[in-house]
């Protein structure tokens, strides 16, 4: 009998459920198993969940091979009519011990376990302390999305937002700081919509307030992509008070130009972007900033792509996440009229350009400054605004170093310690 084998693909959160289905399985007793962690962001994703699918059948031919995630709970017949599957289960079942028990005795009584995600009203961040390395470790707060955003799936997936309560999410951290963690990352679908659903409706600014003054001995906490437009005064209080939150921010952007924006359904504009960008690094001069942004969407002109291209310097983005777009079935964006293919490859890759000019622009900024870097490896730690840092002499993996920037490559910072 051989431990089951884990396939993940997909965002943070994706990984922080392998995790805890990891536990869930070995508690269970289930040996001798696959298990897919499917994405549906877009369709690609798909095409590589089949083909990753595939490829495990050959190298298990005798396995149980169970899939699960955001593509199997919106399209569950795709993988059920698969001849390497034997089991589809979904989104909220795939964190149920009770199912792990199922595929551990006589495999259940359904090959396909997948019921309406729209009706969950509870998180499972409980299950587990966190994941990640011995430096870093996530931490899911929320779950799902409220909002409907014409080219994405993922409510479908996830369900409707909800949220985990802030004690929860204190002794999870107080218990991952005991066990030597130095940064905490608080994860989610939509970040910012946190506590909505919780008595009082606190807001994520109350949560990273309380966390930071209740576990006083963790030195670092990172927030995870933010929708800007629903970021509330307590979080821009942290920004501008507390150092131990760091100075990185992951925007959820997606354009620069506000017709796209609108055909997009995104609650923001472009200058409402700029405005919390601006406002952000005036509280926190060192503030860096990621951002998605999709190339080619439905409709885009050239104009409307410039409008996009001028984002990356009207806001100094550093991070960029380009998608060139692809029409998502079942989406109002599929139905729109669409850029030619060619057209996208070609935006997306003048955006990359762009952003690859700003990353050399900050890497560049940073010679001769000193930073706090968290060493992920004994060579390899990120600073403050996730940059990653080599070292030419070994580190303490999982401690905060001193060090002084010495020099860069194309992406990489190389510094001294002490």
């Amino acid at each position: 009998m051989t431990a089951p084998v884990f396939s993940n693909h997909g965002c943070r959160l994706n990984a922080y459920e392998t995790k805890a289905m990891e536990e869930l399985a070995a508690q269970a007793g289930v040996q001798n198993a696959v298990v897919v962690n499917t994405c549906a962001v877009t369709a690609e994703a798909v095409r590589k969940a089949r083909q990753d699918i595939r490829k495990l059948r050959r190298a298990h031919p005798d396995a149980k091979l169970i899939v699960t995630g955001c593509a199997a709970q919106t399209e569950p017949d795709t993988f059920a009519q698969m001849d390497e599957v034997d089991a589809v289960i979904g989104n909220t079942e795939k964190m149920q011990a009770g199912t792990w028990a199922g595929l551990a005795g006589d495999f259940g009584t359904e090959p396909v376990q997948v019921d309406d995600i729209m009706s969950v009203t509870e998180t499972a961040g409980h299950l587990i302390d966190g994941f990640g390395t011995r430096s870093r470790a996530y931490v899911q707060v929320q779950n799902g999305c409220d909002h409907r955003c014409t080219f994405c799936i993922i409510p479908y997936g996830r369900g409707n937002s909800r949220s985990v309560p802030a004690g929860v999410v204190v002794d999870q951290i107080k218990r991952l700081v005991d066990r030597g963690f130095n940064e905490v990352v608080l994860t989610g679908v939509d970040l910012t919509s946190w506590g909505a659903d919780l008595p009082g409706t606190p807001q994520l600014g109350d949560l990273v307030m309380r966390i930071l003054k209740l576990v006083p001995d963790l030195p670092r906490l990172r927030i995870s992509s933010i929708d800007s437009i629903e970021v509330d005064e307590a979080l821009m209080q942290a920004i501008a008070t507390e150092p131990r939150l760091m100075p990185h921010l992951h925007l959820s952007l997606q354009h620069g130009d506000d017709l796209i924006l609108k055909r997009m359904k995104r609650r923001h504009l472009r200058d409402d972007a700029i405005r919390f960008a601006q406002e952000a690094r005036a509280l926190r001069p060192d503030m860096t900033f990621g951002a998605d942004i999709i190339a080619g969407f439905p409709t885009e002109t050239e104009a409307m792509f410039d409008n996009a291209l001028k984002l990356v310097g009207d806001c100094d983005l550093t991070w960029l996440h380009v998608f060139p777009y692809s029409p998502r079935p079942g989406t109002p964006a599929a139905r729109m009229p669409q850029v030619n293919g060619k057209t996208i490859k070609d935006r997306a890759a003048r955006l990359r350009a762009a952003g690859d000019a700003q990353v050399a622009r900050h890497l560049a900024a940073q010679q001769g400054k000193r930073h706090h870097v968290l060493m992920e490896n004994p060579n390899l730690g990120r600073t403050e605004q996730f940059t990653e840092v080599t070292f030419d002499t070994p580190q303490s993996e999982g401690q905060i170093v001193t060090a002084t920037i010495t020099g860069h490559t194309d992406r990489t910072l190389t510094a001294s310690s002490g």
